[in-house]
């Protein structure tokens, strides 16, 4: 079965507020509960074709939000009021801003979590295993706090949590001068100063796994695990004793990969059946290696890893004049063609839909964006909360400004989802015709996905054969073929199942008349097929159209 995931904010997701502001407090623009992921909601995310559901920011985290118990965190140390959700506080808690009675908190994700096991979806969180906040603090196992034995004159110590600033001077932060830390802490992303600027990551601290990235020397050497490495597997534990299936695993390049193959092959042998995903990039000048991160954490035994590269070349078709011939390059390495996470939206990322971004088309490039993105590979689909319906992300929110993403560090509402979520009946009552039409296209996209030929089959690209067919998508004042039009073959000769997929990426251009070529090398890699062309009358702007060959020696028949 083909992995698809769907990504729900929590904080987000379920929240009804119309009337909120930018900058406003929980009381003034609301926060989605655990309680608001309702039995229904969960169906229609199952119906919609999703097999996992990544429940986002449900860590306790630093927040500039007071409870009894536990008091708001330093203004200082805070991006944006409701804070980041990747400044985990305590990695044994939830966050109580998602609960409606606070002191039962982890009571009501436990509850979340079967209501998601019922409705025959696994649930995935996220593992953040490079940075926690400097307010980092257990109340439910303070005896595994981080830093509490730590070496404060050492910068590096194997058993070390965090890394250590010479002197005694307080950090010079963005926000302003902080003195919290007795012995400052170097900052997430490696931003080893006393005074990092506004892009680095100063809400968070870095943990050390036994690795001095200055100098790219690794102190351990197999005889014992780091004191950090073993703090990170309880955590793993913990949560999977809770009935968690799986990790999404936050920069997971930058954390020694000796450890990843440690900790995963300690998680498998709690359950075979945990499910990790790894955020990485491979350009990253922050990776522990110097080899191929990306395999490397694949080898490592992560089930599927984030390929960036996908995102960024069909972004390109719309924001730097790349042509669909560029995407071929997606096909070059075989290994990760079918490893790989695609995603056309994440909290990390811009919307589809914002008119700053994707040339401004909006939500109606969605369909060909997506269809190419996850039919390309058998590799794991991702999509986040508000991309079936068009969300924008428009206007200022917060502490993230008008950026084209929906805020992560403020308290909003999804004004579009909340038309599908209409009060919590998550009918999608209020929803545009348009809105509608676009919520089913993914639907049916996402539930064809789970045929053999895109679960489990290969791929054969077709642009490159028809570079030179004059039929095949040519627009006006063009000498070669495959600008906006893309095609290619998934066959699993298992079942002998095959589909022929075609995709206009143009956002206004219709194309008429089309004669696809299969070259003799893509006929025999069918199993033999007869047909030496095809022909389509016509393909509107934006359109995936989907052809399936159930025996691939008769004529293709439109699905």
């Amino acid at each position: 079965m083909k992995t698809t995931i769907y990504q729900l904010f929590v904080r987000h997701f379920g929240n009804l507020k119309t009337s909120g502001r930018e900058n406003g407090n929980i009381e003034r623009n609301g926060c989605g509960k655990f309680a608001d992921i309702t039995d229904k909601a969960l169906l229609e995310i199952k119906k919609l074709g999703f097999t996992h559901v990544w429940l986002t920011g449900i860590l306790e985290h630093a927040s500039g939000t007071a409870y009894s118990n536990r008091p708001a965190d330093n203004p200082k140390i805070l991006k944006g009021i409701a804070g980041s959700p990747y400044a985990v506080k305590d990695y044994f808690d939830v966050s109580p801003d998602l609960a409606l009675d606070v002191d039962k908190r982890i009571d009501e994700f436990k509850y979340l979590l079967g209501r998601c096991h019922g409705a025959g979806l696994r649930v995935l969180i996220d593992f953040i295993p490079n940075h926690v906040a400097r307010s980092y603090e257990s109340d439910v196992r303070p005896y595994q706090s981080f830093g509490k034995d730590d070496d404060v004159k050492e910068f590096c110590g194997l058993d070390n949590n965090f890394y250590y600033l010479d002197g005694d001077k307080p950090l010079e932060l963005p926000s302003g001068i902080y003195n919290s830390e007795k012995h400052a802490l170097v900052t997430g992303n490696n931003a080893a100063t006393h005074t990092p600027s506004k892009d680095d990551w100063y809400e968070t601290v870095k943990l050390n796994y036994g690795f001095d990235f200055t100098k790219g020397e690794k102190l351990f050497n197999g005889e014992k695990e780091p004191k950090t490495w073993n703090m990170m597997d309880s955590i793993l534990a913990y949560w999977q004793e809770l009935g968690v299936d799986g990790f999404r695993c936050d920069m997971a390049h930058m954390v020694p990969i000796e450890f990843w193959k440690w900790a995963v092959d300690k998680a498998r042998d709690r359950f075979p059946h945990v499910y990790f995903l790894a955020e990485a990039y491979a350009g990253d000048p922050m990776k522990v290696t110097e080899g191929n991160v990306l395999n490397e954490l694949l080898d490592s035994g992560f089930d599927e890893i984030y390929d960036s590269r996908s995102y960024d070349l069909v972004k390109g078709l719309y924001e730097q004049g790349k042509w669909a011939n560029d995407l071929d390059e997606i096909l070059w390495d075989s290994n990760r063609l079918h490893s790989m996470t695609r995603y056309a939206e994440n909290h990390d990322e811009v919307r589809i839909a914002s008119p700053k971004h994707w040339g401004g088309h909006g939500s109606k490039i969605g369909p060909a964006v997506s269809g190419f993105l996850f039919g390309i590979g058998a590799g794991a689909c991702l999509f986040y909360n508000g991309q079936e319906v068009g969300e924008t992300a428009e206007g200022a929110k917060g502490y993230s400004g008008d950026d084209g993403k929906t805020s992560i560090f403020d308290y909003i509402a999804l004004p579009e989802l909340q038309k599908w979520v209409n009060g919590h009946n998550y009918d999608g009552k209020d929803l545009s015709e348009e809105q509608d039409d676009l919520r089913d296209w993914y639907r049916k996209w996402l539930n064809v996905m789970q045929e053999p030929a895109f679960s489990a089959g290969e791929t054969y690209g077709l642009n490159s054969f028809n570079k030179d067919n004059k039929h095949y998508g040519r627009l006006h004042g063009e000498n070669v073929s495959g600008h906006w039009l893309y095609g290619f073959l998934r066959y699993d000769k298992k079942t002998d199942q095959a589909y022929l997929v075609m995709i206009n990426f143009h956002p206004t251009e219709t194309m008429k008349d089309l004669d696809i070529w299969f070259s003799k090398d893509a006929r025999k890699w069918l199993g033999g097929f007869d047909y030496e062309s095809m022909q389509l009358e016509e393909l509107r702007p934006c359109e995936v159209m989907t052809y399936c060959m159930k025996q691939v020696k008769e004529e293709p028949q439109k699905k």
